[in-house]
């Protein structure tokens, strides 16, 4: 027997014996529960909900200092070194901003505690006392970590928003430049505002339109202020509020969801539980909303485990990105981080932009990608075919490599939360980057503790067994037909208990006691209005949402999210939303194309288009836009009825700053079919 078979056969057959072993593997069990009857499921290594994962810490504030104490001297916080602004104007007239970004300068763990007890006592000697309320207003920067932390050791209840300032009660304001303009525009709105700190020196031309009504001073000046007069910490309780953080409003007006420290330290510690090897070694890459709980309760994690937060943004991510100047590096290449988050979107364009580069380069680079890929997707899949040992080192070598150098090269665990991960993008993650992505089920309303995929578990289109914080409850939805009686799996409404259940919505009590419930033990859970079905190892399966079900004409349910999530693998979609008129028999949908999918197979084929509005108009495009969802559509075994029989082709993308998605990019449906209205009715009438 030649060392090569050797080579491939062991590895084949240890491999073999993993994936068995794994199969027949418990990630969740039965639990006896209390309140409304149904199916209920604990995470299996932990027989009641974790609450902290560090002995003698019960909040936010005494776990940062904890890191603070034992990782002085190591770097904590990066933030890219502004070389140079341009401007540059494409043939059409349209001007975008280019940066050139240098090197990580860093703050050691040291420093930044320095830095929050100095903000935090300026912040005292402005005025801002314990009870008043502070917002943080800005995108995600050193800056906004410090001031969360300043907010979280005991003087102010601090409170985020996504996208629109939601007065609630707020004094001060911490914020960006740019978005000074933005409370200017509405200060009319913000009765009890009193202070505004800039994160940025040069504020001197927003200065003058809000001084005489607002005291306006800048983040460094706070700090001095507070360095040459400190003040004592009033250390919070596990029970106390620590943020007031606002839903997305993808499906109606964001609501403010209370959150208290032990809230949120669940959450952390419960993940701490869930990837292997976590340590001061790893680097984060920080680019998402810090108004969002993903992110925030990412960035706690790595800051717990000694680890290096390196700040980006999604327009700077890559060396590709739309802001980044040609020739100069994105802020994965320059970071090299070893984790991340991200939502879909992202890992979307992660995906795309690497297809369009093969596809570009065409002839015996493209042959060699695809069957390479081909042969670990087989391996990945179960075959006995497929690329394992010597050979999937070998196809690492001389294919992935390149491809891994698009994050850094040294991405070995992605968290994907915020919105359902397609199946396809989750396998080429796993064999183009290299790194297990766990794919996470949660809400702002539990801190995004649910479930979450284990690190071994290569599946797809699960979001794993409850995590340690959690249990998973399925209650009957007669209405949509969900029963936990249903077989061979148990399905239902899924209701989330455990002690990073957040206290309900902030002055809305109505909707807090619809949707929140406490039981006889003393649980607290909350009904999500997701549906979802438990597979035998205790694995859960988002299928369907309550408010995503529309009913046809003859009587068929369509699931809007999980459509739109099997169209958007389409090379040509960079967004899409599937509109149901339940007096017709079919869907219709609003694409958001993607230009450069668009625009290459138009040179292809030889049309001729003034613009890519124009491009977007023609009948032969949306032909091929259309042809391109019905193949999606198969391919994920959609009926015929879920899948859009007209569509809309539309050339500008859906952005935070339009309004139409959040600043997670989550659809906002109800305000993209108002805007589109007019659309959407002619898809129906022609």
């Amino acid at each position: 027997m030649t060392p090569y078979v050797v080579g491939v056969l062991v590895p084949l057959v240890f491999t073999l014996i993993i994936r068995n072993t794994k199969r027949g593997k418990k990630r969740g069990l039965p639990i006896d529960v209390a309140g409304e009857p149904g199916y209920a499921i604990r995470n299996a290594r932990f027989t009641s909900p974790v609450t902290t994962a560090w002995e003698g810490v019960s909040t936010l504030a005494e776990l940062f200092e904890r890191s603070c104490e034992n990782y002085r001297d190591e770097p904590l916080l990066g933030t890219r070194k502004l070389i140079a602004k341009e401007t540059e104007v494409t043939g059409d007239g349209k001007s975008f901003e280019k940066l050139h970004l240098g090197e990580y300068e860093w703050l050691t763990y040291g420093k930044t505690f320095e830095s929050v007890c100095s903000f935090a006592s300026g912040l005292a000697q402005l005025g801002h006392s314990r009870n008043e309320r502070a917002a943080i207003f800005a995108d995600t920067r050193e800056e906004w970590y410090i001031a969360m932390q300043a907010l979280t050791v005991g003087l102010p209840l601090l409170h985020s928003w996504n996208l629109l300032l939601i007065p609630t009660e707020v004094t001060t304001v911490i914020c960006g430049q740019k978005e000074m303009k933005k409370l200017v525009d509405i200060s009319g709105q913000l009765d009890t505002v009193k202070r505004i700190i800039c994160m940025d020196d040069d504020f001197s031309s927003n200065a003058s339109l809000v001084e005489e009504n607002w005291t306006v001073i800048s983040f460094a000046a706070v700090e001095k202020l507070g360095r040459e007069n400190p003040v004592d910490a009033d250390l919070p309780l596990a029970a106390d509020a620590a943020v007031i953080m606002y839903t997305s409003g993808s499906t109606g007006l964001p609501k403010g969801v209370m959150m208290t420290h032990g809230n949120v330290l669940a959450t952390v510690s419960a993940v701490m539980t869930l990837v292997p090897g976590l340590g001061k070694k790893d680097v984060y890459l920080a680019y998402l909303p810090l108004a969002h709980i993903l992110e925030l309760a990412a960035e706690n994690i790595a800051a717990a485990i000694g680890g290096r937060i390196g700040y980006g943004s999604p327009l700077t991510l890559t060396d590709t990105s739309n802001k980044i100047k040609k020739g100069t590096k994105g802020d994965a290449s320059v970071l090299a981080p070893t984790l991340m988050a991200a939502v879909p979107a992202i890992l979307d364009r992660v995906r795309d932009g690497v297809r369009k580069k093969v596809d570009a380069k065409g002839g015996l680079a493209k042959r060699l990608f695809d069957f390479a890929y081909n042969r670990r997707l087989s391996a990945m899949n179960g075959s006995w075919c497929g690329a394992r040992g010597p050979e999937k080192i070998l196809w690492d070598l001389l294919v992935f490599k390149k491809v891994r150098a698009v994050l850094g090269g040294r991405i070995r665990f992605i968290l994907s939360g915020g919105a359902p991960l397609s199946g396809d993008t989750q396998r080429f993650i796993n064999i183009c980057i290299g790194a297990p992505i766990g794919q996470g089920y949660g809400l702002t309303e539990t801190c995004a503790g649910g479930t979450f995929t284990e690190y071994d578990d290569t599946t797809v289109g699960r979001v794993g067994p409850p995590v340690p914080c959690s249990y998973i409850k399925l209650i009957d939805w007669p209405e949509g037909g969900y029963l936990v009686s249903d077989k061979p799996m148990p399905r239902g409404e899924i209701v989330i208990g455990g002690p990073n259940v957040t206290l309900g919505y902030f002055k809305d009590e109505d909707k807090t006691n619809e949707v929140y419930k406490v039981d006889e033990r003393g649980m607290r859970w909350f009904y999500t209005g997701d549906i979802g079905q438990f597979h035998a190892d205790g694995c859960l399966e988002i299928v369907d949402r309550k408010k995503d079900i529309v009913k046809l004409q003859h009587g068929e349910y369509v699931s809007l999210g999980k459509v739109e999530a099997a169209l958007i693998t389409s090379p040509y979609v960079e967004n899409i939303m599937l509109h149901c008129d339940p007096y017709h028999s079919y869907c219709v949908a609003l694409v958001v194309a993607s230009e450069s999918a668009v625009r290459d197979w138009a040179v292809k084929q030889g049309i001729s288009f003034t613009d890519f509005s124009d491009l977007c108009q023609k009948e032969e495009t949306v032909k091929e836009v259309l042809g391109s969802l019905v193949k999606e559509g198969k391919k994920a075994r959609l009926e015929k009825f879920e899948i859009p029989a007209r569509i809309k082709l539309l050339s500008e993308p859906w952005t935070p700053e339009s309004g139409l998605v959040t600043a997670a990019l989550k659809l906002k449906r109800e305000v993209v079919k108002k805007t589109f209205s007019d659309e959407l009715a002619k898809l129906y009438s022609t």
